[in-house]
């Protein structure tokens, strides 16, 4: 009989949890993991963590305000940059839930006009004292001072002292005289695993951000947001995939009629909004690696953390934008994409081998819809292991050539990369695995405490996990990464599971590898027993006769059941839980079950993720910094991607994120369901990312688990299409949900991407924009208006850029959608319908419904914008060999500005670029100035169309710089003034040079 190695407590680690457990065979019948045959699984319960209550719901759980003493201040000195302070405990320590400091250090740095940074650490750290840690600069950028002089800011710090709460400070707007920031009235708790820190806020605020969550795009105040990474599949209202300690604050005023100024604290009915309201806007950015909570509750928020410092960025704003720019003056601008990571993407959890993978490349322009990238998930691998592929399957040679004709199409391939490593068996000669040779060998592994490596248990079995603290790790990562180049020419990756996961609490590998490869302790989609039975959301409605069917079968085998569940329920609901609770021992921590316990998702911190006390090389423990992993795997893939193919931008995918992630990658939403509430909500996910500086971002669409319906896929291929990242994807054993598979779909699809590419090279220099100089893509209707309170909650329609409006049908069965435009209603704005290019008429009220039959998804154009365009094409490359055109779509004065970027799409430094200014002061004005070398992109001017004409002009004869080129033609119906047949004006080159139209 095969024996089951369980560890001591002391080498506990995490999991990612799909529900059933498998039944252990013996290790003579393993073979491939890939095949499904019996091998040894895992059993269920290594996948167990301890059963916890969160102090949120813990009635019994003290309460650090009244039980701890607060800080003292002394030894206060001031400079033309800041102040520090000592600050020492106020009276007897509490140790509530940790090891209380004696001796803080205060840091206050004025840093720039419009950045403040606050830093409370232990006075004394020594390298040898493990009760703390400092994040360092090393892993995650700070903020420094931009001159050592200054002596304004808009930002004013201000500290006192009550006899009951001891220190608080204040940060102060100068401009505005605002409060943004108040823990006055309360108390400092700093403990070695517990630091709070509350701020009063007034009644019905507006945050924005503290992700990664599923969750409206105003946070609301009923709400605790947990931020620590989780492999989860998208729950709502839980941590999820990555860690962003940031948030936005909006808070709006209105005028009074004696120009009194007063605070905006309830909703505000659309249809009230007039001149009379402002808003200011500013951020705030809790810098930390460690697990944390904040909780947002009716007058106050509450910073909670389970370690570290407590080092804080405040950003005065006082716009979004200015609030964005300056968040990423800390964190980093976000890096520039390649031109072709804006076309559309197709993977699914399935693809068997090359030729399935390449039957939907080829189905794809069969149907004449455009598919750029072609993805394959864990598939291709041998054994589900990293850099091999299965030479069955998905052999070296084979998948050479595919990749060859593909990149002869124009056309690119993604595979997914999982940050778990497979563990050979050490008998088993023909399981050698050199890429686990080559990380144990170079001492890039995560340790146990005791020093040994620690095997958790991923896809392939038993796993180690990359230190990415160590050089030598982003060494051999780049190694293994440009040796699989030399095999596989791929052009980015997908960087999965980087939360990082492991199926198992605990270094549940070590002394069993001579089993592996192991099965994970739950069934695949798809393996027998695990079968999905689901039908698309609304199929009672659509098919009825077929549900009446299923529900009948359905309700017999759950009859022959009952007994059992019930009599299961029973017992279960007549015991009493008992929870793990520990207490605090003096100068110690207990990295594993802290005494404080925070609500995570997961429960148990161990549970789906490397264990808090899996020890880095250097000696810091996972407890720290676990939320880094993710972020710390994506620079590292990137800059692999860098030494594969030099002077290329690398492409790189990732699931969990952090602070500044967005300098090397983008972000995928994770596993969502393919349902309609999920299409919403990826609206506010993604606007959220905007927030936090990783503008590539996107949802699988269609939805991930489950099953997709014609009318949810026909919605959301229309949806996706005006996200930065456009992506179908779903799970192994749902139905096929290709764009390809409806006929309706294909139809809607068709209809959205080519408002899409016609919209790319205004989305390209959208992320330019985003690279240079840090402004957003996706906007939130509230932040382009920052003056209509009404907008606050506003997150089912949105903005990209300043220019394009998008209004979907986010429910089903409905052929209208309510939307507003904003000021439209008050007269201040313009907008263009982009199908027939004619003004919306003004409403009677603010909101509107607007039609919108299955396959047709509302987009405007906001008047004071001038759009150069190209054609749809099947691959972005085809479509950047087309003839421009532009429109002009004049504000409600007549005037409309435009912008293009224009470079050769896809290197790390161009040799040459260009930038293009388009203005129009009228109607049949238009005027071009170019700055820069770089031609690639000079191609014939096939069009001009002006939006907004309201009467026929004299003259229809046209000329460009003078000279006459031919005629325009009026639509008095729609308002437009067409002028084709321009190819052969300007050279057949419309960026040669500067020139004007004039009629």
């Amino acid at each position: 009989m095969l024996s089951f190695s369980f560890l001591p407590s002391f080498l506990l680690g995490p999991c990612l949890a799909l529900a059933q457990s498998a039944t252990s065979t013996p290790a003579s019948q393993a073979s491939s993991a890939t095949s499904f045959a019996p091998q040894f699984t895992v059993p269920s319960e290594a996948d167990e963590g301890a059963t916890l209550l969160p102090n949120i719901n813990d009635e019994d759980a003290p309460n650090a305000q009244d039980r701890c003493p607060g800080y003292t201040a002394s030894d206060v000195k001031t400079s033309a940059t800041g102040l520090t302070a000592q600050l020492s405990l106020a009276g007897p320590a509490c140790n509530v839930y940790g090891t209380d400091i004696e001796n803080l250090v205060l840091t206050v740095e004025y840093q720039t006009d419009s950045r403040l940074h606050v830093n409370i650490q232990p006075a004394e750290i020594t390298p040898q004292n493990e009760s703390w840690y400092i994040l360092s600069t090393d892993y995650v950028p700070a903020g420094s001072q931009e001159d050592g002089q200054m002596t304004t800011s808009d930002l004013t710090f201000s500290w006192d002292h009550s006899e009951e709460s001891g220190f608080g400070f204040n940060v102060t707007r100068n401009s505005t005289g605002d409060v943004l920031f108040s823990t006055t009235g309360t108390k400092l708790v700093y403990e070695n695993q517990f630091i709070e820190i509350v701020t009063q806020q007034d009644e019905g605020y507006n945050l924005y951000g503290l992700g990664e969550v599923i969750h409206g795009l105003r946070l609301g105040n009923n709400l605790t947001r947990t931020l620590y990474a989780a492999d989860v599949g998208d729950p709502i209202d839980e941590n999820l995939y990555g860690s962003h300690p940031f948030y936005l604050q909006t808070k709006y005023f209105k005028r009074g009629d004696d120009n009194t100024i007063t605070l905006v604290t309830d909703e505000v009915d659309s249809d009230e909004v007039s001149g009379n309201y402002t808003s200011t806007t500013h951020g705030v950015y809790f810098r930390s690696a460690h697990a944390m909570e904040v909780l947002l509750r009716s007058n106050n928020v509450t910073w909670r953390t389970l370690g570290g410092s407590i080092d804080l960025y405040f950003f005065s704003g006082p716009t979004q934008p200015q609030v964005t720019q300056q968040y990423q003056q800390v964190i980093g601008l976000p890096a520039l994409q390649s031109y072709w990571g804006f076309g559309f993407h197709q993977c699914r959890w399935g693809y068997q081998n090359w030729s399935v993978t390449e039957d939907v490349v080829d189905t794809y322009r069969k149907f004449g819809i455009p598919l750029e990238t072609i993805w394959n998930d864990i598939d291709y691998m041998n054994q589900y292991r990293d850099f091999e592929n299965d030479q069955v399957r998905f052999g070296y040679d084979e998948g050479a050539d595919f990749l060859n004709r593909l990149h002869d199409n124009g056309m690119h391939y993604i595979p997914i990369v999982d940050s778990a490593i497979y563990a050979p068996n050490p008998e088993n000669a023909s399981d050698a695995y050199p890429t686990f040779d080559n990380g144990r060998d170079s001492n890039s592994l995560l340790l146990n405490p005791d020093g040994s490596i620690y095997y958790g248990a991923v896809w392939p079995g038993y796993t180690v996990f990359a230190d990415f603290l160590e050089n030598s790790t982003h060494t051999w990562w780049k190694n293994e990464i440009v040796a699989y180049y030399q095999k596989i020419p791929v052009d980015g990756i997908w960087i999965d599971m980087s939360e990082v996961s492991s199926f198992c609490v605990g270094s549940c590998g070590t002394g069993n590898l001579t089993l592996n490869p192991v099965h994970p302790p739950f069934k695949l989609p798809g393996e027998p027993g695990n079968v999905l039975y689901e039908y698309p959301e609304g199929f009672n409605l659509t098919n009825a006769t077929e549900a009446a069917a299923a529900s009948s079968s359905s309700q017999s085998q759950a009859d022959a059941s009952s007994t059992t569940a019930s009599s299961s329920a029973a017992a279960t609901s007549s015991s009493s839980t008992s929870y793990l609770r520990t207490t605090p021992t003096p100068g110690v921590r207990n990295v594993n079950h802290p005494p404080y316990v925070i609500n995570h998702v997961q429960g148990d911190l161990a549970v789906h993720a490397v264990s808090p006390n899996a020890t880095h090389v250097n000696g810091i423990l996972e407890y720290d910094i676990h939320n880094l992993y993710g972020h710390q795997i994506l620079q590292s893939t990137y800059a692999a991607l860098a030494a594969a193919m030099p002077d290329k931008r690398p492409f790189v995918i990732g699931r969990s994120t952090f602070p500044g992630s967005g300098t090397v990658a983008g972000h995928w939403g994770g596993d969502n369901a393919s349902k309609f509430y999920y299409m919403y909500f990826s609206i506010p996910q993604a606007l959220s990312f905007s927030l936090f500086g990783i503008p590539l971002v996107g949802v699988d669409t269609c939805g991930f688990n489950g099953q997709s319906s014609e009318e949810l896929c026909n919605r959301w291929m229309q949806l996706s299409a005006f996200f930065p990242f456009y992506r179908n994807h779903n799970t192994l054993s749902a139905n096929s949900q290709e764009a390809y598979v409806w006929a309706s779909v294909i139809d809607a699809a068709k209809t959205a991407m080519d408002v899409r590419f016609q919209l790319l090279p205004y989305l390209y220099t959208l992320f330019y924009n985003a690279h240079t100089n840090g402004e957003t893509v996706m906007r939130a209707l509230a932040w382009e208006f920052p003056h209509d309170p009404s907008l606050a909650a506003a997150d089912r329609q949105f903005f990209l850029g300043p220019s394009i409006l998008v209004t979907p049908v986010l429910t089903q069965g409905a052929t209208s959608v309510d939307g507003v435009f904003p000021g439209l209603f008050e007269g201040m704005e313009v907008y263009y319908d982009w199908y027939n290019k004619s003004a919306i008429a003004a409403p009677a009220t603010k909101n509107t419904t607007i039609d919108a039959p299955l396959g047709h998804i509302p987009v405007y154009i906001r008047g004071g914008a001038i759009l150069a365009t190209q054609g749809m094409a099947l691959t972005t490359r085809d479509a950047r060999q087309g003839a421009w055109s532009v429109i002009v779509a004049p504000d409600v004065d007549g005037q409309a500005v435009g912008n293009l970027y224009l470079d050769d799409g896809e290197s790390v430094a161009p040799n040459a670029t260009k930038s293009v200014t388009l203005t129009s002061f009228g109607s049949g004005l238009l005027s071009v100035t170019v700055d820069g070398a770089y031609d690639g992109l000079d191609l014939p001017l096939a069009n001009v169309t002006f939006l907004g004409v309201r009467e026929k002009p004299a003259d229809l004869a046209v000329k460009i710089n003078g000279v006459v080129v031919g005629e325009s033609v009026f639509d008095e119906k729609s308002g437009t003034l067409s002028v084709t047949g321009l190819e052969g004006a300007l050279g057949g080159k419309v960026w040669g040079g500067s020139w004007n139209l004039s009629l």
